[in-house]
This record gives structure tokens, sequence and C-alpha cells, in this order.
């Protein structure tokens, strides 16, 4: 399992820039991004290289965020491969709350994160599958 950062924040011009600024600041490495929006507010999520240290200086800053676990499956590269790892989560019954795919820079191989209810039950089953999982993300 990886943690990930959740950040609520403003939906407004340079939240972003204000975002990577405190952690550049801090010194930590982003090796993952990616952001939601609505209409006033959205939830950026992150991979980071330490994430206490980026949930300390993000909250000092005044923003909302926290840390929770995910999954992180690598697939292959090749076409289906996203696809084949769904279809093992839809014969397993699992239901996602969301999922995005990253790079694994290590091992040169994308990986699948993955947010569920039951993240140990998860990662057991796709292990049980054949699925390398990663307790972190270089």
């Amino acid at each position: 399992m990886i943690r990930q950062i959740s950040i609520f924040a403003e939906n407004k011009k340079g939240t972003m820039f204000m975002v990577t600024n405190v952690l550049q600041e801090g010194g930590i490495n982003m090796n993952t991004l990616v952001t939601n929006d609505s209409a006033e507010f959205g939830i950026i999520r992150m991979l980071v290289s330490d994430t206490d240290s980026a949930v300390a200086c993000l909250q000092k800053a005044g923003y909302m965020c926290h840390a929770d676990f995910v999954a992180a499956a690598e697939i292959g590269d090749e076409c289906g491969s996203l696809n084949a790892l769904l279809k093992t989560l839809r014969e397993g019954n699992v239901n996602l709350d969301y999922l995005y795919v990253t790079y694994s820079r290590l091992s040169q191989h994308p990986v699948a994160i993955l947010r569920t209810e039951d993240i140990d039950e998860v990662e057991a089953f796709l292990k049980g599958k054949g699925y390398h999982m990663l307790e972190k993300l270089d």
C-alpha cells in the first residue's frame, strides 16, 4: 500500500502554483499528481516523497488535506492491460471509489492507483491473481 495525499482546494487562479510552491519550499518531490474539479472547489491527489512532511507543510499553509492508503498495482505497457486489471476486479466483485494511472520510474511500468473501501483485501486479492503490488512509488 501507498499513502496518498488528498487536498481540498479552492478552484481559482494560482491554486496549483501555491500548492506546488509549498511543497517545493518543504523539499518535497511529487511523484504523481491528479486533480478533480467542481465549480468552486477541487480535490488534488498526489503521491510524494515524504507524505507526513507534505501534510504538515500543507496544513501549516492553511490547506485542508489528509493522507490515506491506496493500492498500487503494476500493469503492462500494452493495449488492454488496464482492461485486464479491471476485469479481474470485476470478477472479484470489487467496487472502486476511483482509479488513476501513473508510471514507476524504477520498474518502468505503468501503475494503477486504486482507492477502494477495503484496501488490504483488494491488495491481497490482486497479489493472489499475480499482480505486483507496490509499497512505494519511485
